[in-house]
């Protein structure tokens, strides 16, 4: 095996049974005050399921950015043992946590400046960067460098195609992606916008669209798979969901019949579940490159594009 490690942040949304070795970051959450940190441990999903109930329930709910002392803490032991290390983040246009992994690969650079540090921007979030990060321990297995590696997953990151309809726009109102009074328009007409990763660069969450009512907003979904998705029998495709487990197992029946084969449902991360929230249904597979390709027009509520903090 290549001698190399990789490490994820915890948005990355990989289930406890399929990890293995990769390294997980983790955010950090506040919820009434009381820090925890974001892993996928065992029991993941009723701790999720809990903590999308305390959101419902209105709870004060925060995170934050990884700092770069976090990744210079969480990389330095895997360089000291004269390994190189793979670092895959949230997207840059999403977060600041990409440019905070720079900033310690600089650092570390100056302490271990025989060792080399790929930090690589998924320009995605949740599984979507977490596929890419499967995808490099499936080549690391195969015997791939750290530097092959980083490689493919730049020039396979806008392959990874991201959509996601979420259930209630007040935690979109409250994060300032759209105003207060679309806010409750959209709410009292049973309107679901449809967000997805777009093409940009660095890319961002866009809206490309909106319908009204939770079954057409799962069918668009269905409609982007149809229309993006590259031999769908021969991959790995994920559904994540901030506790709408039937919803999620619905679509995934649904793809099943659209031709995929490997469906893989998980709770979203609770870092952007925050962002979102409860009720969001997200979809990812490798497809067409996003840089060239559009299901719709990308519609910015109020010329803002849909980005999270974290």
């Amino acid at each position: 095996m290549a001698d190399f490690d990789i490490f994820v942040d915890s948005s990355a949304n990989i289930p406890d049974n399929l990890r293995g070795d990769i390294h997980v970051i983790p955010y950090l959450c506040t919820i009434n005050d009381e820090e925890f940190a974001c892993t996928q441990e065992a029991g993941f999903s009723e701790r999720a399921k809990e903590f999308y109930q305390k959101m419902r329930e209105g709870a004060d709910v925060k995170t934050s950015l990884i700092v770069e002392e976090r990744f210079v803490e969480a990389l330095t032991p895997t360089l000291e043992a004269g390994k190189d290390a793979l670092l895959i983040t949230i997207a840059s246009g999403i977060s600041g946590t990409y440019n905070q992994a720079i900033n310690a690969k600089k650092t570390l650079a100056e302490r271990f400046p025989k060792q080399k540090v790929y930090v690589l921007d998924s320009s995605n979030a949740s599984m979507g960067e977490g596929l890419l990060a499967l995808k490099v321990a499936d080549l690391r297995a195969m015997g791939e460098s750290a530097e092959t590696c980083a490689e493919w997953v730049t020039r396979n990151a806008y392959k990874m195609n991201s959509y996601l309809t979420v259930d209630d726009l007040k935690y979109l109102r409250k994060g300032g992606r759209i105003s207060r009074t679309l806010a409750i328009a959209g709410t009292l007409l049973n309107i679901k916008p449809l967000i997805r990763a777009d093409g940009g660069t660095p890319a961002k969450l866009s809206a490309f669209g909106k319908v009204r009512g939770r079954k057409k907003a799962i069918s668009s979904l269905v409609e982007a798979f149809d229309k993006y998705v590259v031999r769908p029998e021969t991959q790995t495709i994920a559904i994540t969901h901030a506790d709408c487990e039937e919803d999620a197992l619905e679509l995934a029946h649904i793809l099943k019949e659209h031709g995929a084969r490997d469906v893989i449902i998980e709770y979203y991360d609770l870092c952007s579940g925050i962002h979102v929230g409860p009720g969001t249904l997200a979809l990812f597979f490798m497809g067409k490159d996003r840089k060239s390709e559009s299901l719709f027009p990308a519609i910015k509520p109020h010329g803002k594009t849909v980005t999270n903090n974290a």
